[in-house]
């Protein structure tokens, strides 16, 4: 037990920053009934703008600030005027928009950065609880856990007991009903856009920390984000938390089994099959999707 431990207590880390990105992920899906492919993309970007800041000698936080008012920004801009243009389209159009926004996205940053190595390194690495004297977690990885827990925490606050938050459960519900008794889908879409870019933000900024600093590679860190996602539903966050979570230990399980190791990183996707294979089993199957008609 004293040698699962450590890879325990990294795989829990780990998957709190997969779970937090699901949940991003989630909350959009619920309130506009978009599945958001440049989840990543923006996350990435708010890892490299942070990093180019902290390189150029400006201050730690300010690189932080940066990194995710970007995407924040970004986000809320493809929210507030691209994304109601494809209101009436299918959702697996919208879906293909998002990832076309993923691909600039990912292009502009590859080609103003390009792949010469780099790493987000933050004030938090030095430090770390350790164990029998031994590194139990760095402090960054402790404070992705406590982020992730904090920020999921609120959001299910948010969407129970807010305005906004009823406003989202309703679209969810019905949103040709709910625009019919006044509510303005637009603003609460736009919300739901701008909220899932800070948790993008925030999420980039780990796991710039955690892997090789890459446009490319970051982006598709939206592969895990996606089957913690798909374990809840879409709909579900206390699954999508679960889901984060199973995918980041069993990542950190694999490496201990020499032949399997260079599958790691198949892990999101096999815990998503495993769900959808669950699911329809017990005739759950994924949520419902009117957020087309309006």
């Amino acid at each position: 037990m004293e040698t699962l431990l450590p890879f325990l207590v990294v795989g829990i880390s780990v998957g709190a920053v997969y779970a937090l990105s699901g949940v991003g992920l989630v909350v959009l899906y619920r309130a506009s009934g978009v599945v958001n492919f440049a989840y990543g993309a923006l996350g990435g970007l708010a890892a490299m703008v942070c990093w180019q800041l902290i390189d150029l000698e400006y201050a730690d936080w300010m690189g932080w600030v940066a990194g995710v008012f970007v995407a924040t920004f970004l986000s809320w801009g493809y929210g507030r005027f691209i994304a109601p243009s494809l209101t009436h389209q299918d959702r697996i159009v919208r879906a293909m928009a998002t990832l076309g926004f993923a691909l600039m996205v990912m292009g502009m940053a590859q080609w103003y950065w390009g792949d010469d190595p780099r790493r987000l390194v933050l004030p938090t690495d030095s430090g770390g609880l350790e164990f029998d004297g031994r590194r139990l977690i760095s402090h960054t990885r402790l404070l992705a856990l406590i982020l992730a827990t904090a920020m999921t925490v609120s959001m299910l606050w948010l969407l129970a007991k807010t305005p906004l938050g009823l406003r989202m459960r309703a679209l969810q519900s019905n949103r040709v009903l709910s625009g019919l008794l006044g509510v303005k889908v637009k603003n609460v879409d736009t919300w739901a856009w701008t909220i899932a870019g800070l948790f993008a933000g925030v999420t980039g900024l780990f796991m710039g920390n955690m892997v090789r600093l890459n446009p490319t590679v970051l982006t598709f860190l939206v592969i895990p984000a996606m089957a913690a996602a798909v374990v809840g539903r879409l709909v579900s966050l206390p699954m999508t938390v679960l889901g984060g979570l199973l995918i980041g230990v069993v990542e950190a399980l694999t490496t201990l089994v020499p032949q399997i190791s260079r599958y790691g990183s198949a892990t999101g996707f096999l815990v998503a099959i495993a769900a959808i294979l669950w699911q329809q089993r017990k005739g759950i199957g994924l949520s419902r999707d009117n957020s087309h008609l309006e």
